[in-house]
């Protein structure tokens, strides 16, 4: 049987979380967000009900989840009426003793995905690591978690967030870079996607050996020539000075 949740927030995480828990068989009874019309389009497509007046929250569920920007969870936390159920935190940053200020059992589900509203994922194979406060509640998002993941691990808030850095660096950082390469390729009138077949073999092969044995490029060897006529086509220091870090550091990497 599954549970019945309310989801605190309305963003990319909890358009994705929520339809999987809605597909695995649990019921989403209410979404707040305090834009409306956010908590409505959600609400639609989890057969739920929308609200944006915290006040208004269910009070039976049996699981709170709080998808929320980490900077906002503590102000819309400390606004929450009582409740039944089990509050969650999805932040990877963020340790389990934000939420039990506010309430006795608590916890966090946090999946290692990036997430956009319009672009579906399957949760099957994502990795999703918990946290609780006492056994019952970890118990509790455990079953929640196995509902929609074959990849379920406890992992203490201290290690989650040493986690969530290596993810920025693996993701929002490498998204970076290739927004800053469609921005040189923009130039000169070049399609982004002659790049595609290159990012997609870069990221195959770290799926068969460390990043470290796939790195390759001029900065390995350290080929300053090749890198000084490459800094000379950017556009600003700040570029130039971001090309020389990164090739020294990945230089550095390679001793």
């Amino acid at each position: 049987m599954g549970q019945k949740v309310v989801f605190i927030g309305a963003g990319n995480l909890a358009t994705q979380l929520g339809k999987a828990l809605y597909t695995a068989g649990n019921e989403i009874v209410q979404v707040f967000s305090r834009n409306i019309d956010h908590a409505r389009q959600l609400a639609r497509q989890l057969e739920s009900s929308a609200i944006d007046d915290i006040r208004q929250i269910e009070l039976s569920a049996d699981c709170y989840i709080f998808a929320l920007k980490d900077d906002a969870l503590p102000a819309i936390a400390a606004q929450m009426p009582t409740t039944d159920g089990v509050w969650i935190h999805t932040a990877g940053s963020l340790p389990v003793s934000v939420l039990s200020e506010y309430k006795e059992d608590v916890g966090v589900l946090y999946p290692l995905q990036t997430f956009s509203k319009s672009r579906n994922v399957s949760f099957s194979d994502i990795p999703i690591f918990i946290e609780a406060n006492n056994s019952a509640t970890q118990q509790l998002i455990e079953s929640l978690a196995r509902s929609i993941s074959e990849e379920v691990h406890v992992l203490s808030g201290e290690k989650r967030k040493y986690l969530h850095l290596a993810a920025v660096f693996a993701c929002n950082f490498t998204n970076h870079f290739y927004t800053l390469a469609e921005e040189i390729l923009q130039k000169e009138h070049i399609p982004f996607d002659v790049l595609k077949p290159l990012i997609r073999e870069t990221a195959d092969k770290v799926m068969e050996r460390s990043p470290r044995e796939a790195q390759t490029g001029p900065a390995v060897r350290f080929d300053e020539k090749v890198m000084q006529r490459q800094v000379e086509l950017l556009s600003n220091d700040t570029l130039r000075k971001l090309y020389w870090m990164v090739s020294n550091s990945i230089h550095d990497h390679s001793l």
